[in-house]
């Protein structure tokens, strides 16, 4: 026999929040039970959902560790069992903290990871948390998903060194010399600012652009890597609704394909659209906290997993979820009743204020300024670009959009300043530039008919361009800029190298999935 879909119906996903959304999808599958194998229906390793004017979190809390030995289909031996998609992810600090995140595809006994400072001397042993996720068969096309997530934190390392690591579990030591192939490395912040590199884009997926711009990004050789949102497209609609079709499964290729960088590169991401699944949590983001492990120092943890900041050299990062606050897909508008922008207001401020740091780069997924398809969210205005400006950001960066597109530096709403390719900008006079760095793999959009890619190499004349932002009441409203300066129809990504000393700069490029440069501006402060 078939297995019914579960969904929410179209009609009635348009007009409900995600957290309603979730009620509704809990309690209709809890009536069929006979859809759901195993019994439970969800691992204890959820977390709560958004807590505020929507009422409590309805998912289960974090256990310490959930073990990950129940024999639903039989236990598989842990030897024949290699783990896979490795990540890394800062704590609050990065010169001392490292978190480093896995999966295995079936359910082990006691994982934990080797530490140490040679390759073959992995002599501190950290246990892992588990957080396991079960998703049950929510399309008549789709199977009852197992997932096993894994995490350590690394906490008292030393600033400016290079360590090596295994990840195991109880039958697969990565200290033997059989499994020596599988031991990784990364390297903490130095404890004094120099120059370094990072890089950032949105919209990945699965394919083959994305693996390319993951291998140009490794060439970069970056000490991180910011993604802002819609990371593996698991929910393929990306509506915020219970009619997106979901497929978990995807989450396996996509940590598959990232962990070439990743487990070498600490890869720090928010939320999009496409990562709110509204199975796991009344505010979707049950899977992204199982998935994930992030900086701890938000606003909210727990129910808010994207929003976080760290400092590393003289720069300040803080990554948000524009899903709060988006106007065009508003199924978690308000969820944090207005929290996140207080602790955005408070957290700009201290980064401004704190010895050493010369430059605050804030990234999140909804645009504040595009010319392409979503054009741009002026929820995102409305709440976050007036904080922006009081703290005089450095540098904004944004998905949503698949393409590449830059701003003149914008004050006000208008152009401050242009910032032609090559040309050089003082947020303290001139304004903010925007990057749309949407072009990380999915299938790439398009900029309004008649407007022409513009970039190194191939600027074309600066017209103005019309577009949309969307209003509170989710509609259209039309709009002719001049900010759009640069834009590129491909696949892509930000480069962005950070100098300290007696005349700190940001020096930002674009460069093309070939690895050729499509954009490149300098960022000063006080110039």
């Amino acid at each position: 026999m078939d297995t019914p879909d579960v969904g929410i119906p179209e009609r009635l996903a348009r007009r409900m929040s995600m957290a309603e959304q979730h009620e509704y999808l809990r309690s209709k599958l809890s009536r069929r039970r006979a859809l759901v194998t195993g019994g439970a229906l969800a691992g204890g390793g959820l977390l709560a959902g958004c807590s505020g004017s929507r009422g409590p979190a309805a998912a289960p809390s974090r256990s310490a560790s959930v073990p990950a030995s129940r024999p639903a289909t039989g236990v598989v031996p842990g030897s024949v069992v290699a783990p896979f998609g490795r990540r890394l992810a800062f704590g609050a600090d990065p010169k001392t903290q490292m978190r480093i995140s896995w999966q295995v595809p079936f359910a082990v006994r006691k994982p934990y990871v080797r530490v140490g400072l040679k390759p073959w001397e992995l002599s501190r042993r950290i246990e892992a948390e588990v957080r396991d996720l079960h998703t049950p068969s929510l399309s008549k096309r789709l199977p009852a998903v197992d997932q096993y997530y894994l995490h350590a934190a690394l906490d008292h390392l030393r600033p400016d060194t290079t360590y090596y690591y295994g990840v195991g579990h109880e039958g697969f030591d990565p200290a033997s010399a059989e499994r020596m192939s599988t031991v990784g490395s990364f390297r903490t912040a130095p404890a004094r600012a120099g120059t370094f590199t990072f890089t950032a884009f949105g919209d990945q997926g699965v394919s083959y652009d994305a693996l390319a711009n993951d291998q140009v990004i490794l060439g970069q050789n970056p000490a991180f890597h910011l993604h802002a949102g819609d990371l593996c497209y698991a929910d393929s609609t990306g509506h915020g609704e219970d009619s997106d079709t979901y497929d978990a499964r995807v989450w396996d290729q996509f940590l598959a394909q990232t962990e070439s960088v990743a487990c070498s590169v600490p890869w720090m991401v928010t939320t999009g659209n496409h990562d709110m699944e509204a199975w796991y949590s009344p505010n979707g983001y049950g899977g992204q906290s199982a998935r994930w492990s992030l900086p701890s120092n938000g606003f909210d943890p727990e129910n808010a997993p994207g929003v976080y900041s760290f400092v590393y050299g003289n720069v300040g990062v803080v990554a948000l979820d524009a899903n709060d606050v988006s106007y065009e897909i508003p199924a978690n508008f308000g969820c944090t009743d207005g929290r996140q922008t207080k602790w955005l207001d408070r957290r700009l401020g201290e980064l401004r204020a704190a010895d050493g740091v010369d430059f605050v780069v804030v990234f999140f997924h909804h645009c504040a300024y595009s010319t392409s398809t979503h054009a741009s969210d002026g929820g995102v205005r409305d709440a976050w670009l007036p904080l922006f400006t009081k703290h005089q950001v450095d540098l904004v960066i944004n998905g949503h959009n698949h393409v590449y597109e830059r701003t003149d530096a914008v004050r006000n709403g208008s152009v401050g300043r242009a910032v032609p390719v090559g040309a050089s900008t003082d947020p303290t006079r001139d304004g903010i530039v925007y990057v749309t760095a949407g072009g990380a793999g999915k299938e790439l959009y398009s900029f309004p008919d008649g407007v022409e890619d513009s970039y190194e190499g191939h600027v074309s004349a600066h017209e103005p361009v019309g577009t949309f932002h969307w209003t509170k009441a989710r509609e259209k409203n039309r709009d002719t800029v001049e900010w759009s300066r640069v834009r590129y129809t491909g696949f892509s990504f930000l480069s962005v190298e950070a100098e300290s000393g007696t005349a700190p700069r940001l020096k930002v490029s674009a460069l093309a999935q070939s690895g050729r440069r499509i954009d490149y501006f300098e960022v000063r402060r006080g110039s």
